[in-house]
């Protein structure tokens, strides 16, 4: 039996299943995560309000010309979303992986913000 790929509405319906459970406030907002074939993007939200507080990603003027769709990239967007949440006073985060395996980029995005001094 030849097994499917993973498909895009699998992961939506476990971010679904995990964003019931999952919730970002003022004092501990989300940290959220969405990768793409090419690029790795990071955002801390705050729920109640409905806004986004910080954001990075490969796209980023400081990462665009050394990294793209790898794991260095995606530690180097922990460590850039951390320093941008500590400018901003926040210092601990909820981590939602977004529907994604914890393994391989989602993972080492993770161990970036904890490098850069976000608490998860």
């Amino acid at each position: 039996m030849i097994k499917k790929p993973v498909s895009n509405v699998a992961r939506l319906r476990r971010h679904k299943r995990v964003r019931k459970l999952i919730s970002g406030t003022a004092e501990r907002p989300r940290l959220n995560v969405f990768r793409s074939l090419k690029n790795i993007y990071a955002q801390i939200i705050d729920d109640t309000k409905g806004i986004t507080l910080v954001s990075a990603s490969t796209l980023d003027k400081e990462l665009k010309e050394n990294y793209g769709g790898n794991k260095d990239a995606a530690r180097a967007v922990g460590k850039l979303v951390a320093q941008r949440a500590l400018d901003a006073g926040i210092k601990t985060v909820v981590f939602d992986r977004g529907g994604y395996i914890y393994h391989g980029r989602v993972q080492e995005l993770a161990e970036g913000a904890r490098e850069g001094g976000l608490e998860f």
